[in-house]
């Protein structure tokens, strides 16, 4: 581990309610996931759509880098669907997903659900931070699909 990597582990995390981030900053940070694999991240009007159309995105940094991301769109008052949560790889297991989280969960009335669909990778950690399995959960991607 070279110096500058040292100091930067030491920096503190520091977290933001609805600091504004590049499409670019966004798809460095989930490249550094294994969210990344499931996002248009070489899609880049996708991308900031997706980011301009959140209505609240938490954020976590180290020194100037992007280490997290709790993106959803809510109403506030009965869901909010946390559609990523993303932690660099270098970082994770350190609380910055359940800081993330909580911070969301917080900025909600307090009988708003929060819901989300877990990457594969994450179904073991969810329940264990005190998520419930919710079994009916659907998708419809392809309007060609609808009968």
């Amino acid at each position: 581990m070279s110096i500058e990597q040292s100091i930067e582990l030491s920096l503190p995390i520091v977290y933001k309610v609805d600091q504004a981030i590049t499409a670019k900053q966004f798809v460095e940070l989930l490249a550094k996931t294994t969210l990344g694999a499931r996002r248009p991240i070489n899609e880049p009007e996708t991308i900031e759509a997706m980011l301009e159309n959140a209505n609240l995105l938490i954020t976590a940094w180290q020194g100037e880098a992007l280490v997290g991301v709790a993106r959803s769109v809510t109403d506030f008052a009965f869901c909010c669907y946390l559609s990523d949560l993303a932690v660099d790889e270098s970082v994770q297991a350190t609380g910055i997903g359940k800081t993330l989280i909580r911070m969301t969960k917080e900025a909600l009335q307090p009988k708003c659900s929060l819901i989300l669909l877990s990457a594969p990778q994450a179904v073991d950690y969810y329940p264990k931070i005190g998520f419930t399995q919710h079994n009916s959960a659907w998708v419809l991607t392809n309007i060609d699909d609808l009968k």
